[in-house]
C-alpha cells in the first residue's frame, strides 16, 4: 500500500526482456536507504517487487539474497508481462525518469490517498495550461474507470496522489503545484504521452457493496 507521495525521481539505467517479461534497473539513493529484496517500491504508479539492490561501485551487479557491502544506488525488479500489457512501464527506456515510492508504514502520515499500486488502465495526457503559480493538466478518462472518478475526488496519475479539479465526459482536470512539476514526471510530460492511472480503492469498494458491477 501506497500514499502516492513521490519520494524520489528515480532514473532508469537499464531493462532486460525475457520473452514476455523484464527486468528493470532503476537507480535511486533515497528509495534504496533501507531497502531489501522483497520490499515493494512503486515505480511510477506500479508495485514492483525489489529482487536486488544495485551495489554503489560503478558498473557493480545487483545482489539478491543481501544488502550490498556499499551504500545501493538502486534497485531490480521484475516485471510480470500483464504489468508491461496494463501500464506504461513497457515504454520505459534507459534514461527514463521514473516516481517512486516505498510501501507505506502503519506509523506513517497518510499525505495523499490510498494507493494500491495496482493500474486499472492508462491514459493519454491532453493539454497543458501553465497558469501564473501553478499548471493545469488534462487526462483523458477511459471508459472503464469513469464511474470512480468525481470531481474534488482523488485519482492517481503515474502514482502521483492528485485531487481532481475539473472532469468532463471523457477527461478530467488536475491542478499542479511547483513542488509537483519539480519532484515528478508530470513536469515534464508532453501532450499526447501515455499516464497510469489508479482510481480510488474506497469506490470500488462502495460499487461492490452496493451491488455493483466489480
Amino acid at each position: 500500500m501506497f500514499t502516492g507521495i513521490v519520494e524520489d525521481l528515480g532514473e532508469v539505467e537499464a531493462i532486460e526482456h525475457t520473452g514476455g517479461s523484464a527486468r528493470i534497473f532503476v537507480r535511486s539513493a533515497t528509495v534504496t536507504q533501507d531497502a531489501r529484496p522483497g520490499d515493494s517500491i512503486a515505480v511510477n504508479g506500479v508495485c514492483l517487487t525489489v529482487t536486488g539492490l544495485i551495489d554503489g561501485r560503478p558498473g557493480a551487479t545487483p545482489v539478491a539474497d543481501e544488502p550490498p557491502a556499499s551504500s545501493p544506488r538502486g534497485f531490480s525488479a521484475d516485471v510480470m508481462g500483464e504489468t508491461l500489457k496494463r501500464s506504461g512501464l513497457d515504454s520505459l527506456a534507459p534514461g527514463s525518469k521514473v516516481n517512486l515510492e516505498r510501501s507505506v508504514r502503519l506509523e506513517d502520515r497518510l499525505g495523499g490517498h490510498l494507493v494500491q499500486g495496482h493500474v486499472d488502465d492508462t491514459a493519454t495526457i491532453i493539454r497543458r495550461d501553465p497558469q501564473e503559480h501553478w499548471e493545469v493538466v488534462r487526462i483523458s478518462l477511459p471508459p472503464g474507470i469513469a464511474r470512480y472518478v468525481v470531481h474534488k475526488g482523488s485519482i492517481a496519475v503515474d502514482g502521483i496522489s492528485l485531487t481532481i479539479s475539473a472532469i468532463g465526459a471523457d477527461w478530467f482536470e488536475v491542478s499542479l503545484i511547483p513542488e509537483t512539476l519539480k519532484r515528478t514526471t508530470l513536469g515534464f510530460r508532453r501532450p499526447g504521452e501515455t499516464v497510469n492511472l489508479e482510481a480510488d480503492v474506497i469506490a470500488k469498494y462502495v460499487e461492490k457493496l452496493t451491488g455493483g458491477t466489480r
